[in-house]
C-alpha cells in the first residue's frame, strides 16, 4: 500500500497518477490526510496523558513516604481519571488507525512515469517483437485437436473428475509439461535464482501482504474451515518469505524462483478464449521473485525481462512485449510488461508472462525492509514475473510445431523429454 508520507508529500500528484489507472482517488486521499492529522493529535494527547500519569505516580510515592495519605488519595483519584481519559483517546486513536489502513488498502499503487495512459488493452504499447512466425497451412489443427489426436491432454476427463478448466495430461503430454517446468527452473537457477518449494495454500495475512486481498478474493479458491486460500501464483508465498523481515543491505538482492500449481476461479470468463489451454482453473507456472534496493529495482526489472525473452527465444516461439497502459495494469503494480506468444492455429496472441515492479507498495504491506548503510530502516522494492506460465506455452508449442510427421519438440527440451517428436 502507499505510505502516508508518499501521499502527504504531494497529494495532488498522487491523485493525478492514480487517475492514469482510472482510479478517482481525491476523496480517499483527502480523507487519509485528514485522519492522519487527527491521529497525530490523538497520539500527542495520548502521550501527554501517559506522561501526566507517570508524573503523578512519582508524586504519590513521595506523598506516601511523607505520610500524607489524604493527598496521596487525591493524586490516585487524578490518576484514575487520567486513565479513563487515556482509554477514550486510545480507542479513538485505534479507530483512526484502522480507518486509515482500510483506506490505504483500497487505494491502488501509483503507476510509474513510464506507464502509458489508456484504459483498455487496446492502449497497451508493443515495445519489442521477436521470434520466427510459423508457416502453417490453413487447415492447421488447434492445440485441443492436436491434444486429442496424439493423446496428450484430455479435457473431458478433467470435467468428469473436477470440472471445466482442470485438464488431465497423458504420456508425452505429461512429459512435455514436466520438461517445460524443469527447463524453466534450470534456466532460473543458472541466472542466479534460488529455488524454493512453497506451500500451495496461504493464510489471510499472506494474501494481504502481496495485495491479493482485499482486491482479488473473488478470484481465489477459499478454504472456509481453515480460513486459507489456494495460491493464484507462487508470487504470494515466495514474496511472503520476506514479510516482517529486516534484511541487511549487503544481503540484497534476494532472487528466488519457484514452481507451483496455480489456482484461479476465473469468474466471469467465457467464450472461445477459454477453449483448451487458453484459460484454466488449475495450471503450472514457474515464478521469479526479486527483493531489491529501490535504486536497483529498475535495472533488475530489465534483467527479468531479458530472462523471459531468452526463454521464448530458446523455445523458438514468436513473441512480443507489451508495456501495459494504466487501465490494464494490476491494482498493486507500478509498471507491468506482458509477454505474448503467437498461436499459429488460433491466429492470436496469448499472454504467457507478466513481469512487474511493485516498488514499495507490497513491501509496505509486508513490512519488508532493509537496513541501509546509513543505519536507517528503508522499504525494499519487490518484483516478480512468470518465467513461465505453462498452458499457453504448451498451446503455442503444439500448434506452431505441427508437421505431417508429428509435433517437433524444441531442441532445448529434448534432454528432458527423451524424444524429439510427438507422433
Amino acid at each position: 500500500m502507499l505510505t502516508i508520507q508518499q501521499i502527504k508529500e504531494n497529494p495532488e500528484l498522487t491523485v493525478k497518477r492514480l487517475a492514469i489507472k482510472g482510479f478517482d482517488g481525491k476523496e480517499m486521499i483527502d480523507k487519509v490526510i485528514e485522519l492522519d492529522n487527527e491521529r497525530r493529535q490523538m497520539q500527542l494527547a495520548n502521550d501527554n496523558l501517559a506522561a501526566s500519569q507517570k508524573k503523578l505516580a512519582a508524586e504519590i510515592g513521595q506523598l506516601m513516604k511523607q505520610g500524607l495519605r489524604d493527598e496521596a488519595g487525591e493524586a490516585k483519584a487524578k490518576v484514575a481519571a487520567l486513565k479513563e481519559q487515556q482509554k477514550t483517546v486510545a480507542d479513538k486513536l485505534a479507530a483512526a488507525e484502522d480507518e486509515i489502513r482500510r483506506l490505504l488498502l483500497s487505494i491502488p499503487n501509483l503507476p510509474c512515469a513510464m506507464v502509458p495512459e489508456g484504459l483498455t488493452a487496446a492502449d497497451n504499447v508493443v515495445e519489442k517483437t521477436g521470434g520466427p512466425m510459423p508457416d502453417l497451412p490453413e487447415d492447421a489443427l488447434s492445440h485441443w485437436d492436436l491434444a486429442k489426436k496424439y493423446n496428450l491432454i484430455d479435457f473431458d476427463l478433467g470435467v468428469k473428475i473436477t470440472g471445466a478448466g482442470f485438464p488431465v495430461y497423458f504420456g508425452k503430454g505429461a512429459k512435455l509439461q514436466r520438461a517445460l517446468i524443469q527447463f524453466f527452473l534450470d534456466s532460473a537457477s543458472e541466472a542466479g535464482y534460488l529455488e524454493v518449494q512453497p506451500p500451495y495454500v496461504v493464510n489471510e495475512a499472506s494474501g494481504y501482504g502481496t495485495g491479493q486481498l482485499p482486491d482479488k478474493e473473488g478470484q481465489m479458491y477459499y478454504i472456509n474451515e481453515d480460513n486459507l486460500y489456494l495460491i493464484p501464483t507462487a508470487e504470494v508465498p515466495v514474496t511472503n518469505l520476506y514479510r516482517d523481515v529486516i534484511l541487511s543491505a549487503d544481503s540484497l538482492p534476494r532472487k528466488n524462483c519457484a514452481y507451483s500449481a496455480c489456482f484461479r476461479r476465473e469468474a466471469g470468463s467465457y467464450g472461445k478464449d477459454v477453449r483448451g489451454l487458453n484459460r484454466l482453473h488449475q495450471f503450472d507456472k514457474v515464478e521469479i521473485v526479486r527483493i531489491e534496493k529501490p535504486e536497483d529495482s529498475y535495472a533488475a526489472l530489465e534483467e527479468m525481462k531479458d530472462h523471459v525473452q531468452g526463454l521464448l527465444e530458446k523455445l523458438g516461439l514468436p513473441w512480443h512485449i507489451l508495456r501495459l497502459c494504466g487501465g490494464d495494469m494490476s491494482f498493486t503494480s507500478a509498471i507491468t510488461f506482458d509477454f505474448e506468444v503467437w498461436s499459429g492455429a488460433q491466429k492470436r496472441w496469448l499472454e504467457v508472462s507478466s513481469v512487474s515492479n511493485f516498488e514499495t507498495y507490497q513491501a509496505n504491506r509486508l513490512k519488508c525492509r532493509y537496513r541501509g548503510e546509513d543505519k536507517k530502516i528503508h522499504l525494499c522494492h519487490t518484483l516478480n514475473g512468470s518465467a513461465l506460465a505453462l498452458p499457453r506455452i504448451m498451446a503455442a508449442l503444439l500448434e506452431n510445431n505441427q508437421t505431417p510427421e508429428g509435433i517437433v519438440v524444441p531442441e532445448c527440451l529434448r534432454k528432458y523429454t527423451g524424444f524429439d517428436i510427438i507422433n
